[in-house]
């Protein structure tokens, strides 16, 4: 048995023409990697993050006690631009820094990602494309743009494209943060502290369930209260950069997995294009990735089967180690879908 160790590299595209038609200049992809890809380059995995996570919070589905095991798949995870790790606001320099960067979709955080498989990985065929939240709208995107490369997908709490509500929702916690005096439009010289608090607190009464709060589950998180946990929220939210926040809340936003040159808006033909075995996992406390629009999506997926996370942690019923049955019956569904196209 092998000792595997996340290895954290990162892939330099040089500048990348994106669907807006601007171009990032130096685009840079971040990416954690576990296992090795084997002789026929058929058993990586892919797991995209979530919105406002970094690579290490898809950490706990992989490890030897899941059906994600770096004994037998490689397995990486490519962190989205503009949230800190890959290319973002934050971290780029010159005339593309802070407010400046430009807007990124999921149809080229994809493509992006597409080339680090091809030139990384060598064109490997990919066993699965897992994630939760943005994370499963990008398994989405990969799935009806790649039939051909990607065997199975498992998205979590997300449905293939913003609707409206959801984007009504974004609207809200964008305000509580761009509404913070200090945050001058992007160019603030310090964080702008009182919007990212309101940002988190606002975040949180979407983020778990009327349920959760009602039958105080927030103390199975180890919180005494529920002030203590707002006050968790702010905590997280104050190590995040503003306009990185905001720039994948305009990726979140403009989610369609549609809108591109291969499906130019036709979003029917681009659920329909998504044939190979897949598992909508929506939660059924979801307050802004609703299970009847997950499950208006997956109806029209052709390999599609709704399997429903009974849960009273809302939204975040859908995270890697989060809510722990939950947890178990994503791991499941992922070793079901690798039994029936796995390596």
């Amino acid at each position: 048995m092998t000792e595997f160790q996340w290895v954290k590299e990162n892939y330099v595209a040089g500048d990348l023409a994106l669907s807006s038609g601007d171009t990032l200049r130096s685009a840079r992809l971040h990416y954690h990697q576990i296992g090795q890809l084997n002789a026929p380059k058929d058993n990586l995995i892919l797991l995209p993050t979530y919105y406002g996570g970094a690579a290490a919070g898809n950490h706990p589905w992989v490890g030897r006690h899941s059906p994600l095991d770096p004994d037998q798949y490689c397995i990486v995870i490519p962190s989205l631009l503009g949230a800190g790790e890959s290319s973002s606001p934050s971290n780029t320099p010159g005339e593309q820094a802070g407010p400046n960067f430009p807007a990124v979709s999921l149809y080229d955080n994809v493509m992006l990602q597409k080339r680090l498989v091809d030139e990384v990985f060598g064109g490997a065929s990919i066993a699965l494309v897992m994630g939760w939240s943005m994370g499963g709208m990008q398994a989405l995107q990969w799935g009806c743009l790649f039939s051909d490369q990607v065997r199975a997908v498992l998205a979590t709490c997300c449905t293939a494209r913003c609707y409206p509500h959801n984007q009504v929702f974004l609207e809200g916690v964008k305000a509580a943060l761009t509404c913070d005096q200090n945050f001058r439009d992007g160019h603030y010289p310090s964080p702008p502290e009182r919007g990212l608090r309101a940002f988190g607190r606002v975040y949180a009464g979407w983020a778990y369930s009327q349920a959760f709060f009602r039958r105080a589950r927030w103390r199975e998180l180890g919180f005494d209260s529920v002030e203590a946990l707002l006050q968790f929220w702010e905590q997280d939210h104050l190590a995040q950069d503003a306009n990185n926040l905001l720039t994948v809340l305009n990726t979140w936003q403009r989610g369609d997995i549609s809108d591109n040159p291969a499906f130019q808006g036709d979003y029917n033909s681009a659920l329909a294009a998504i044939t190979m075995p897949t598992r909508v996992m929506p939660s059924t406390t979801d307050l802004y990735f609703t299970r009847e629009d997950a499950a208006g999506d997956a109806g029209r997926m052709p390999g599609a089967a709704l399997e429903d996370l009974n849960s009273e942690w809302g939204h975040i019923a859908g995270g890697a180690g989060r809510d722990a049955p939950s947890h178990r019956q994503i791991l499941a569904a992922a070793d079901s879908l690798l039994d029936q196209r796995g390596p």
